[in-house]
C-alpha cells in the first residue's frame, strides 16, 4: 500500500515553487480560506524548505553513526511534519507555543533504568498536540503518559522481535488479507477470541474505530470475517490496522489506545525520547551501544532502522493523498 516502498522516498513533484503554490492553494481552498491565494504564495517556499531540510536530515542519518541517529531522525521528522502542517494550517506557526516539542521525558534513575519501561508525558502545547489535532483530528490529553515498550508495539515490523524475545506464546497481531478488486479485507475470525467479543459486537467496535469507519461488514465465511472497503485506507491514518513496509496488513490482538493512534505518533514519541537520551544521557546511551546489556538494544536498533524508512514514506503518503485529491 506504500507504492514504491523499497526506494528512498521522493517528493520531486513539489520541487518547483509553482507546483507547491498551486498545491497549497488547493489545500487552502478546501479549508474555505478567503486568503487562499495569498497564503499559498507566502507558504510555498517555507513548504519547500521544510521538505528539503527534512530530507537532508534523513540523508545524513543514513551515513551517521548509531550514537547520533536518533537526533537526526527526530529532527528530520520534525521538518517533514512542519511541511505537512502547512497544508492544513495556513497560519503555522501562529504562535511560539506550537514550536516546542510538546512532550517531556522523565528524569532517569542512574541505576536500574530500563528503556522499555521509560515514559514520556504529553504537554498541553507544542508540536505534538498541534500536528495531532490539525493533521489527524486527534485531541491529545495534557499529562497523559506513554510507555516506550507499548509504543514500540505500535510498530508492526517489530512484532516478530517481540514474539521471539519476550517469551510470548501468542503473536501481537494477526495477518489481514487485502484484495484490491473487489476492495475487501479478510480478518481471521480468531480475533473474536482475543477481543472477547461476539461477532456483532466486534463489527460494531471495528466500524466505529479509526479507519474501521471506512469498512462495512460483508460476511462470515470459513475462518475469516469479510469487510467491504468503502473508501481507501491510509497507512498514515489512525489504527487499528498496522501497515507494513512490505505492503502487508495486520490487526493487533490487544485493544489498547496506542493501537488506535496514527503510527506517526509512536515514531515521534520514541524518536523524541531516544534523541533526548542520546544528547543528555550519554553515559547510559554509550554503555547500551557498546556493551549490549539488555534486549532494549535489539528493539532500539530495529526501530531506528524501520523508522528511518517508514516515517518519510508515511508523510509522503499523507501529502500525496492531498495532492491527488
Amino acid at each position: 500500500m506504500f507504492g514504491n516502498h523499497g526506494q528512498l522516498f521522493r517528493l520531486s513533484v513539489f520541487r518547483s515553487a509553482d507546483t507547491a503554490q498551486q498545491f497549497l492553494r488547493q489545500c487552502y481552498q478546501q479549508l474555505q480560506r478567503d486568503d487562499a491565494v495569498q497564503r499559498s504564495y507566502a507558504n510555498c517556499y517555507p513548504f519547500l524548505y521544510y521538505l528539503e531540510h527534512g530530507q537532508n536530515f534523513y540523508a545524513a542519518a543514513q551515513q551517521a553513526p548509531l550514537s547520533i541517529k536518533p537526533v537526526l531522525l527526530f529532527y528530520g521528522m520534525v521538518q517533514l511534519l512542519k511541511a505537512c502542517l502547512l497544508t492544513v494550517d495556513p497560519d503555522y506557526p501562529e504562535s511560539t507555543s506550537v514550536l516546542a516539542h510538546g512532550v517531556s521525558a522523565r528524569k532517569r534513575k542512574k541505576q536500574g533504568y530500563e528503556f522499555l519501561d521509560d515514559e514520556v508525558k504529553i504537554q498541553k502545547n507544542g508540536l505534538f498536540a498541534h500536528f495531532s489535532e490539525k493533521m489527524f483530528h486527534v485531541k491529545q490529553e495534557a499529562g497523559e503518559k506513554f510507555r516506550m515498550g507499548t509504543l514500540l508495539q505500535r510498530i508492526g515490523e517489530l512484532h516478530e522481535t517481540f514474539f521471539l524475545l519476550s517469551g510470548r506464546k501468542k503473536p501481537l497481531s494477526l495477518p489481514v488479507v487485502h484484495t484490491a478488486s473487489p476492495p475487501m479485507l479478510a480478518i481471521p475470525k480468531v480475533i473474536l477470541d482475543h477481543y472477547h467479543m461476539s461477532l456483532s459486537r466486534f463489527v460494531q467496535y471495528l466500524c466505529e474505530e479509526g479507519q474501521g469507519k471506512r469498512l462495512s461488514f460483508a460476511k462470515e465465511e470459513g475462518e475469516f470475517l469479510y469487510f467491504h472497503i468503502e473508501s481507501p485506507l491510509s497507512p498514515a491514518g489512525e489504527g487499528p490496522f498496522l501497515f507494513h513496509l512490505d505492503g502487508t496488513l495486520r490487526i493487533p490482538v490487544k485493544k489498547e489506545k496506542t493501537f488506535s493512534l496514527p503510527e506517526i505518533h509512536a515514531h515521534y514519541l520514541l524518536l523524541y525520547n531516544l534523541s533526548m537520551i542520546s544528547r543528555y544521557e550519554t553515559e547510559w546511551w554509550s554503555e547500551l551501544l557498546h556493551s549490549y546489556p539488555s534486549k532494549a538494544y535489539t528493539f532500539i536498533l530495529e526501530f531506528l532502522s524501520v523508522s528511518a524508512e517508514k516515517v518519510p514514506l508515511l508523510l509522503h503518503e499523507y501529502l500525496m493523498r492531498k495532492f491527488l485529491g
